[in-house]
């Protein structure tokens, strides 16, 4: 750990520790940003995928009760 980053660990760690926390879920945050736009740019091409299946017809659609009924009927 660089000088800089270890005396501003020291510092924050004399924080109180409600006050820890928020800055720890800050800092968690800040990491998950590019990970977090990444997934959501993958799941609208996945949309947009699944979208021009239905539009083209090679997807057929199934209401969601009977997707729900089959489900269940696996499960037990």
């Amino acid at each position: 750990m660089s000088t800089t980053v270890e005396k501003i660990a020291l510092e924050l760690l004399g924080l109180p520790t409600g006050s820890r926390a928020l800055l720890a879920e800050k800092l968690i945050e800040s990491l998950d940003e590019k990970q977090d736009k990444d997934i959501e740019a993958l799941w609208i091409k996945e949309a947009k995928r699944r979208s021009r299946g239905i539009k083209s017809g090679k997807v057929k659609c199934k209401p969601a009760k009977d997707v729900l009924r089959e489900a269940r009927l696996k499960l037990k």
